[in-house]
């Protein structure tokens, strides 16, 4: 049986890991977190540590965004 987590950032669910021989890997929830899809990580907090600053990014390049419309 696989071992799989979720994976949280910025209140919404990322994606997921599953373990394998080499760490775990993530699988994206949606296209938000794409750019993450199929990587592997040592750690569960690896991912979620990724995940989190992905989501921050999106969340600063929107605020710019608003700022110049």
């Amino acid at each position: 049986m696989s071992e799989a987590y979720l994976i949280e950032a910025a209140g919404e669910a990322a994606g997921v890991v599953i373990r394998e021989r080499s760490g775990f890997r993530f699988f994206a929830s949606g296209p938000q977190f794409s750019s993450l899809e199929q990587r592997v990580y040592r750690r569960t907090a690896d991912a979620t540590r990724a995940a989190q600053a992905l989501a921050r990014q999106a969340a600063n390049d929107n605020v710019h965004r608003q700022r110049w419309s």
